[in-house]
């Protein structure tokens, strides 16, 4: 009996099996003719289990779901398939592959196959090659290509870390998009911005609002630019700033090309450079400055102040650079320049301000005026206190005049070496070596101040002291001459010292005057270089 029912059975399990796979065939979904012959229906290629409810107008779908649209997989645990609308609900364990670039990975996916919008939520990761999107909802469009989160994300790639409230991502461009609290974290720098644009493949930052970006060295403020984060090369608009990590020293330009890793900045339009530490300002409308080496340079235009001392210093150029490390700085001027300071003004060549030593250097025909006194040779130092002027002295050939403040009259003093020495700002003393001249009126001790004549005096040295602008001691030594001739007797070209030059002309009156340009005029102009005392002179 037994040898015949298990045939019989068999052959029962047999049709069964028939039956059941021609129902499956049956209840698989018959997909509707599109009504746009461009769109695609959505392929269900697998499920283990499907069946359909009264109730429920989709077709329910469980294990090892596939679906299959326009080059596009689709996997999940289990979804719902809505022939009517050409779409599905996938759930738990998704995934979307794209050719062999894009996966995406959530739990939840709504999928519109006559649109091709990709609705995904909830631990979603998207994978592009070097790169990876977290968020927990992201919107991908197949058809513009392009996924974007709203409610929160982050990518990633092999140098950077973004992360905002809202971004999109283009897998074909590379470029992505963040705005609202957008934060890139790289090992060498955090930028904090409202909207940025970055391209994962250039790894080029394009900063389209205001932002901040944070280093070792320091930070940037700016509101527009770019920023190479594999490079560290950035171009910075609109009057963006850069400062030092102790905010001592800030860089600001119309616009900047700045190497973080270099330290370097090239500033093209009204640079601004300043030190707070050590009290200095450098600008003009095109410059460089390195963070590093704390090299700054300027030109067109360009300008420096110096606030160091009670007395600002304004220092115009064609080209200024200036050094500095973390005690003192020097100032270098060339071609062109004029200073102003209110106890003191000058021109010439060039010329070099040493911090340490409170020194100024004059080059190239130099002349300096103080009060109603010129001085001008072929090398001037000047030394600085806190206040004014301390010491001038005149190198190689050395003219010191005097303005008495009536029409032609000039006090005069000429030699190989010249010290000037002041107290608060006015002439005490001087002390000139080697070829010493001198052309001085000689007042009577009254209260008319009578003049009594000129007086000439030749020596190999002399001293004079000053009270009040007036001559109170003349000390004369080593093969001396003095004479004095009355006024009435005096004829015009012995009241000049040879080379004597009266450039007031040239002075500038006060800060702003440094930008004026003059130059030397009629007769000054043939004897500007004054004359050099040679070995033989030196000798006598």
């Amino acid at each position: 009996m037994n040898n015949a029912i298990g045939p019989h059975l068999k052959s029962i399990g047999i049709l069964l099996s028939g039956m059941l796979f021609v129902l499956m065939l049956s209840a698989r979904p018959q997909q509707p003719p599109p009504v746009d012959p461009a769109v695609k229906i959505v392929e269900l290629k697998q499920a283990n289990l499907l069946y359909k409810r009264a109730d429920f107008e989709a077709q329910i779908l469980k294990d090892s779901v596939v679906f299959y649209h326009e080059g596009a997989y689709m996997y999940c645990d289990s979804a719902y398939l809505f022939e009517r609308t050409n779409s599905f609900e996938a759930f738990s364990n998704v995934r979307m592959e794209q050719g062999d670039t894009i996966f995406v990975y959530g739990d939840y996916l709504h999928y519109d196959g006559n649109t091709r919008l990709a609705r995904l939520r909830n631990n979603i990761r998207m994978e592009d090659r070097q790169v990876t999107l977290f968020t927990d909802s992201l919107n991908y469009d197949r058809a513009a290509n392009l996924g974007y989160y709203f409610d929160g994300g982050m990518l990633v790639d092999e140098k950077n870390e973004l992360t905002s409230f809202w971004g999109q991502y283009d897998p074909v461009s590379k470029d992505a998009l963040f705005i609202d609290s957008v934060k890139l974290i790289n090992e060498d720098f955090t930028l904090f911005a409202d909207s940025l644009k970055y391209n994962t493949e250039s790894k080029v930052a394009d900063i389209l609002g205001p932002s901040t970006i944070l280093s070792d060295s320091g930070f940037i403020k700016t509101s527009r630019g770019w920023y190479n984060t594999d490079t560290d090369d950035a171009r910075l608009f609109d009057r963006s700033e850069i400062y030092s990590n102790d905010s001592t020293k800030v860089l600001i330009g119309d616009t900047i090309h700045y190497n973080r890793a270099t330290g370097q900045g090239e500033v093209f339009g009204r640079m601004y450079l300043e030190d707070l530490k050590q009290k200095a300002i450098l600008r003009g409308n095109y410059g460089t400055y390195n963070e590093k080496t704390e090299y700054g340079m300027a030109t067109d235009s360009a300008y420096a102040i110096d606030y160091s001392q009670k007395d600002s210093l304004f220092l115009h150029g064609d080209t200024l650079k200036m050094i500095a490390d973390s005690t003192y700085k020097n100032i270098y001027a060339y071609y062109n320049v004029r200073f102003y300071r209110n106890d003191i003004q000058g021109v010439c060549d060039s010329m070099s301000f040493v911090q340490r030593d409170s020194l100024l250097s004059l080059h190239g025909n130099p002349v300096i005026w103080n009060e109603g006194n010129q001085i001008l040779g072929n090398r001037i130092d000047i030394y600085l206190n806190d206040s004014t002027i301390e010491k001038a002295h005149v190198r190689d050939y050395a003219l010191a005049i005097q303005d008495r403040q009536v029409t032609g009259q000039y006090n005069q003093i000429s030699g190989r070496d010249l010290k000037a020495f002041f107290t608060e700002g006015e002439l005490r003393h001087v002390l000139v070596e080697g070829n010493a001249e001198s052309l001085y009126y000689l007042v009577e001790e009254d209260s008319a101040r009578t003049v009594i004549g000129l007086n000439k005096t030749e020596s190999a040295y002399l001293s004079m002291d000053f009270m009040n602008d007036e001559l109170e001691k003349l000390k004369l030594w080593s093969s001396t001459q003095a004479v004095t001739t009355p006024l009435s007797q005096l004829k015009p070209e012995e009241s000049k010292l040879k080379g004597f030059m009266w450039l007031d002309y040239l002075r500038p009156l006060h800060k702003m005057d440094i930008f004026r340009r003059n130059e030397r005029q009629g007769a000054d102009s043939e004897v500007q270089a004054p004359r050099r005392f040679s070995r033989d002179d030196a000798a006598q």
